[in-house]
């Protein structure tokens, strides 16, 4: 009697869970405190919609390790169920040889090209007239996030711009603290935000698009650009010693801590505040656009995209999670989380920080919409751009001229 009450308790649990129940494998380089808080959102809301799907989680650090890593499992034949990219060029050869799944079926049930905002984003994942992956958060690099209780230990009004940091800069050495804070790491990626920030500020919008777009070495080559070499050259000796091989979280540790002034740095900075139970009203403050007086926002963010399985239970969990992800009740909690703006636009966010909505005021207004540089280069292009910054920034030798002149020879020969 005790094997057959075994065997029918078995069964009903085989029964218990839906046939189509699949475990996907999710790779993304979600690494730091802030971000696991995030994604354990779509992992959790995943495990328990009801089918007996299963997140599985595959938390790479440093996004051209995951990405590469991607790659190389889907050359390999052994793809993942999901993966994250962020907008762009990056994914554009998955999309041509066919090894994605498409989301047209779901993208129209749930009128994406309806809900998503602002429309560059969706532009990201709509190719041709198919959807080929899920935007899951607007990110914006033009950020300066900083310690309130630095500033006013050095007897100094918050800044608005740069330039005020920049002025303030000596004096908040003097008092003891690392005016500035950057990292190294992942061949120089943070210098090189820093570094874009920089160009927008010198060139505007639409002068930098065109350098991107057109690939106008003359732009890339000209007294502006060798000005942002300059001024870059002028930050590193607000710097510390460690900066080399420092990761981005342990930095924005160092503006929580209030061991260091400001850094520059995404807004996926401001999900490691909040993790550190900081509000934004009195522990830290941000400016927006790197100038108060000039807001604007990048359309960077994270997307996911799934691989094509053999397997049709398999392909019904992936477009469950796809359906998900751009929820109204996930995007919330996800991007709270994140630090990130959600995609919909229809989602109450009253709750966000006083970051946020600035952030949120932003983005309505399309002039004030940077394109993501990732749209406009590829990733060879990138890495050779972050290579340079970074050699600049660690060599002093190397001057802003003979740098700018590289530059626009990288700019001139992009493909």
């Amino acid at each position: 009697m005790r094997y057959r009450l075994i065997a029918a308790l078995a069964a009903s649990a085989a029964f218990a869970v839906p046939a189509s129940a699949a475990q996907l494998e999710v790779i993304h380089w979600w690494t730091s405190k802030g971000e696991s808080a995030a994604v354990s959102e779509f992992a959790k809301a995943f495990d328990n919609d009801g089918q007996g799907d299963k997140w599985v989680d595959s938390a790479i650090a440093l996004g051209e390790t995951a990405r590469a890593t991607v790659m190389q499992r889907v050359l390999g034949g052994d793809p993942p169920g999901a993966a994250q990219f962020n907008p762009g060029r990056q994914y554009e050869e998955l999309i041509s040889g066919g090894k994605l799944l498409d989301l047209t079926d779901v993208a129209t049930e749930g009128k994406w090209d309806e809900i998503i905002r602002p429309k560059a984003i969706g532009s990201a994942c709509l190719v041709d007239g198919h959807w080929w992956c899920v935007p899951v958060n607007i990110h914006s690099n033009y950020w300066a996030w900083y310690s309130k209780p630095a500033f006013e230990k050095a007897g100094l009004p918050e800044p608005k711009s740069m330039a005020d940091f920049i002025a303030a800069a000596p004096k908040l050495k003097e008092s003891g603290v690392i005016p500035f804070a950057i990292g190294g790491d992942g061949n120089g990626w943070q210098i090189q935000l820093l570094f874009q920030d920089m160009v927008t500020e010198a060139l505007g919008i639409a002068k930098r698009d065109e350098m991107y777009t057109k690939k106008s070495a003359e732009i890339a080559g000209g007294d502006e650009m060798k000005g942002v070499f300059t001024q870059l050259r002028a930050l590193k000796q607000f710097t510390d010693d460690g900066y080399a091989n420092r990761n981005w979280n342990d930095t924005t540790n160092l503006v929580i801590t209030n061991k260091a002034a400001l850094q520059v740095m995404g807004d996926w900075a401001r999900g490691e505040f909040a993790a550190a139970g900081m509000t934004g009203v009195k522990d830290f403050g941000c400016m927006i656009g790197l100038n108060e007086d000039k807001p604007v926002v990048s359309t960077d963010g994270d997307i996911i995209v799934f691989f094509k399985q053999n397997d049709p239970q398999v392909e019904a969990a992936q477009k469950r999670l796809a359906a998900l992800l751009i929820s109204p009740k996930v995007q919330v909690a996800f991007n709270n989380a994140k630090g990130s703006m959600p995609v919909r636009g229809d989602v109450d966010m009253s709750t966000a920080d006083p970051c946020m909505q600035k952030a949120l005021k932003a983005v309505e207004d399309p002039a004030k919409i940077v394109t993501a540089t990732n749209r406009f280069i590829t990733e060879n292009t990138n890495q050779r751009i972050n290579e340079l910054v970074a050699q600049f920034f660690a060599d002093d030798s190397i001057t802003p001229e003979s740098a700018t002149a590289k530059f626009a020879e990288i700019i001139g020969s992009s493909d």
